[in-house]
């Protein structure tokens, strides 16, 4: 996601102009058709994941059935993307975010054994269910890293903050620190619930059993941060997705858009940033269950992956767009190594998610 999300970057800053915008101008309207409808989808279905994770989090801190708090939840993000700057929006949900690192603190509180988090962390072995399991939980979590609606996401707010190639140094720290750190953090959730689950061989299926070692490790204290922390990260992740489900659209067909603009002047930008909210919503008043929904969304999202990231590698080495900007060597190669990978778990996404029943 680093590499993309700098040659995504790199292309808004240098041209001006948001990636999807030049996808369809590069490629043509039938395939840039084609990234619409899958992207669209996808980011929907994230949407819909992200505002039922905003509605657990509720359910968690209230106690009142989650259903209740999915509409409370849907108002409270149209109105922070209707009213809030886009800049004071980042600023706000991303240092929030932050919180997490709770879990990373909570590892030094823990009964811990550092050599075998390590050790299995670097060789892995099947899960219980085996190695197909294994492999479907892996896909899972690397389409999580490179969901399409993040290098939209960035790209489009590299244009609502008008970049220019003096921006260039800016916008790779940015993703050579924050996307890291945002790894850092998940890995660190992850690696307390493996010492905390794994050895009595338990399943977490509840968003209060994710912050468990959070309360073993300082108590009551710890769940009111780990609560905060889920609420900045899902809320802030369903601010994104519901502006790259918008961006995305408006881009295709040339429309106005942005925060910057006045709703009066994107109006089409902002009914569709509307009817994304509104799809989310119902998706999830079918009482599907959030996390089974982002189980299905990540698969869906894998085998979409390369209809994203194909384009983007193929405009990064456009001079008509970039000029002397274009990826170097290496960037082309380790874009294409990526690549591969990518393509090989959008082919392998759905026979794993048959053979195992999505991980059963």
């Amino acid at each position: 996601i680093c590499l993309y999300a700098e040659m995504a970057g790199r292309i808004a800053a240098v041209s001006g102009r948001a990636v999807f915008d030049l996808v369809r101008e590069r490629l043509g309207p039938r395939v840039a058709l084609l990234n619409l409808v899958a992207s669209y989808l996808v980011t929907v279905l994230t949407l819909a994941a992200e505002l039922g994770g905003v509605a657990l989090v509720l359910h968690l801190a209230s106690g009142l059935p989650y259903l209740l708090w999915v509409p409370v939840a849907a108002v409270a993000v149209w109105l922070v993307l209707w009213r809030m700057r886009f800049q004071l929006m980042e600023r706000v949900f991303g240092l929030a975010g932050l919180t997490l690192v709770v879990f990373a603190v909570a590892l030094t509180r823990l009964p811990t054994d550092w050599g075998t988090l390590a050790r299995d962390a670097l060789m892995p072995g099947p899960s219980a269910s085996g190695w197909g399991v294994y492999w479907f939980i892996a896909v899972a979590l690397f389409a999580s890293t490179v969901s399409p609606y993040e290098v939209f996401f960035f790209s489009s707010g590299g244009v609502e903050e008008r970049w220019t190639a003096r921006d260039l140094a800016d916008a790779r720290t940015s993703v050579l620190v924050g996307f890291p750190i945002g790894a850092f953090l998940a890995l660190s959730l992850i690696a307390t619930a493996a010492v905390v689950y794994h050895p009595t061989g338990a399943s977490l299926t509840t968003l209060d059993e994710v912050a468990r070692p959070v309360v073993l490790a300082f108590g009551a204290a710890g769940l009111v941060v780990a609560v905060l922390a889920f609420f900045a990260v899902t809320f802030g992740a369903a601010l994104e997705t519901g502006l790259s489900a918008a961006y995305a659209v408006a881009q295709y067909f040339g429309w106005q858009w942005g925060k910057r603009v006045s709703p009066r002047e994107a109006a089409r930008f902002h009914s569709v940033l509307l009817l994304s909210v509104l799809l989310g919503v119902l998706v999830l008043m079918t009482t599907v269950d959030p996390v089974t929904l982002t189980e299905y969304m990540l698969i869906v999202s894998a085998v979409v992956l390369p209809l994203t990231y194909l384009p983007i590698l193929i405009v990064a080495n456009d001079r008509t767009y970039l000029g002397g900007q274009v990826n170097n060597r290496l960037t082309n190669l380790l874009g294409a190594l990526v690549l591969v990978v990518i393509v090989v778990a959008s082919v392998a996404a759905i026979p794993l998610a048959v053979v195992t029943r999505m991980g059963q």
